[in-house]
């Protein structure tokens, strides 16, 4: 297996109705999401093509539309549903994903509220990156 490399991907901020209360499915909030991609960069270094790495702009769709759709009652799925997202890309051996949700219905002053999770592609040891 090639040396695996990282895309970083922070602050994706869109708008969802997630939550276990009504009235945060009702009114909806933002949600900010940070991904941490682990794959092989080098083939993209070497031949300066985007069609050789992971294209940010179409995987920031693609998960916008993720936590713009379907309303889910945790961050915790919501997160789940990202990472299978994001490892629809083979190329992708690991996903970090965390879901931000600085509006939770606390009724405590707190700057953020987050769910991260670390997702190896299926048959792939959770172990084969170190940080």
């Amino acid at each position: 297996m090639d040396f695996l490399d990282q895309i970083t991907l922070t602050g994706l901020t869109v708008f969802g109705r997630h939550g276990v209360y009504e009235h945060e499915r009702a009114n909806g909030q933002e949600f900010v999401i940070d991904l941490v991609l682990h794959l092989p960069l080098s083939p993209a270094g070497a031949s300066d093509d985007v069609a050789d790495t992971v294209h940010y702009g179409e995987l920031a769709e693609r998960v916008a539309a993720v936590v713009a759709g379907e309303p889910v009652d945790l961050i915790e799925t919501l997160a789940t549903r990202i990472a299978d997202v994001v490892l629809e890309d083979e190329r992708i051996h690991l996903v970090e994903v965390t879901v931000h949700k600085p509006h939770a219905p606390i009724p405590l002053t707190f700057a953020d509220v987050s769910v991260t999770l670390r997702r190896p592609r299926r048959g792939e040891p959770s172990w084969s990156v170190s940080r």
